[in-house]
């Protein structure tokens, strides 16, 4: 009987602390959700959000794996503009599907900048992948792109035209893939 009794014990603080266990997660769950919603909504704490629509893209210049110098003044009309990290596992799968984006860009890879952030010989399979859509930067270790993009993360697809004073500014900082190409 007294083993019985210890058993009927055990089993129900058991219970209990998996009661107490479960009542945890749930707390701890209900934090991330909330957490990822603000994420959605580019507040994310500890972490600037991606650059706004309207502001002003930054100075910079940067040279071009064909030797074309870039400026943002070389940013005309609309412009495609996307930045990958060799060592981003998100960039090597979106890669393909924005290569095939790009090519129906009105005013072809004129339009297209793809910025690929790494070292030269980590960035070759993308550059070759980017090359025949885009015009394409291999940025080392001086962060002038992502420094004048305000990039916090890979991969990031921008959308950069004029604004009514000649300056190129954010038009579009979610660039949705999946959607047709429109025409101004």
């Amino acid at each position: 009987m007294p083993v019985l009794i210890a058993a009927v014990v055990l089993v129900g603080l058991l219970c209990t602390l998996d009661l107490i266990l479960t009542l945890g997660v749930i707390k701890r769950l209900r934090e991330h959700t909330a957490m990822l919603s603000k994420m959605a909504d580019g507040n994310a704490p500890g972490r600037p959000p991606v650059i706004k629509v309207g502001e002003e893209v930054g100075e910079f210049q940067a040279v071009s794996v064909d030797g074309e110098l870039l400026t943002r003044e070389s940013l005309s009309g609309d412009t495609l503009v996307a930045f990958f990290s060799p060592s981003c596992g998100p960039c090597h799968e979106m890669l393909p599907k924005f290569a095939e984006y790009a090519r129906t860009v009105p005013g072809g890879r004129k339009q297209v900048l793809a910025v690929v952030v790494g070292t030269p010989e980590r960035a070759k399979g993308q550059v070759a992948e980017l090359s025949p859509v885009a015009r394409v930067v291999v940025q080392g270790s001086e962060p002038v792109l992502t420094d004048a993009f305000q990039i916090m993360g890979f991969p990031t697809l921008l959308e950069v035209a004029s604004d009514g004073a000649g300056r190129p500014v954010i038009a579009r900082n979610n660039v949705n893939l999946d959607s047709p190409v429109v025409a101004a």
